[in-house]
């Protein structure tokens, strides 16, 4: 069975991740909050994978995989985090990380990915994956490129919206309030001289955005 420490500062997200990876028969040794829990306690259960968020208050998820990955070569550390952006997908990289989903990924694909990060291997979710080749081909990403004008939040708000996203859910999946993700929405109609939800995801799936949902 593979066994797995839970790295994230939400307690209600450790405790949904646990049930479903419990559901797949894989087995949750450990829970931490912080990058320097995530620390200590991956040296004394060495998991086969650490599920490892990014941004924490308990020190960060980049720092945490650095240290584990070369105190404890075996362990497999899977990022599991809202944060898209190139800079913390590559620093995660550069860091050790085996694998980087987002944290709007499917229990299938999650589960899929922590067996893949047991087994060696290295796994990106499907909007990841295509960061990576864009990178690495020296191609310019339209969906990076497109609408310069818009904010690295709106642009991830944006994202979610061309998926079909309400604003409830969208808040959910970037921890903000309901009044920030109307606000945000309300900017990015402002900037792309749209006047309602629709005209902005066409605007935003012709860019090349909402691809992963």
């Amino acid at each position: 069975m593979i066994t797995v420490l839970i790295v994230d500062d939400h307690p209600v997200f450790r405790q949904g991740l646990r049930g479903l990876l419990a559901a797949m028969d894989i087995e949750v040794v450990g829970e931490a909050s912080g990058g320097q829990e995530a620390v200590a306690l991956a040296a004394e259960l060495q998991p086969d994978v650490v599920v490892m968020d990014l941004q924490m208050p308990g020190g960060n998820g980049v720092e945490a995989t650095r240290t584990i990955v070369r105190t404890s070569p075996r362990i497999g550390v899977l990022v599991l985090t809202m944060f898209r952006d190139d800079d913390s997908v590559f620093t995660a990289m550069r860091a050790g990380a085996r694998g980087y989903l987002l944290k709007e990924a499917g229990a299938e694909e999650i589960g899929r990915a922590v067996h893949a990060v047991a087994a060696g291997e290295a796994i990106y979710g499907p909007e990841i994956a295509r960061r990576v080749l864009t990178y690495f081909s020296g191609m310019p990403d339209p969906s990076r490129t497109a609408f310069p004008e818009l904010t690295e939040r709106e642009r991830e708000v944006l994202e979610l919206v061309a998926q079909g996203r309400g604003n409830n859910e969208i808040a959910g999946i970037l921890f903000l309030s309901g009044k920030t993700v109307r606000n945000h929405v309300s900017n990015i109609f402002m900037k792309l001289q749209v006047a309602d939800r629709a005209q902005a995801i066409v605007r935003a799936r012709e860019a090349g955005l909402g691809g992963s949902s």
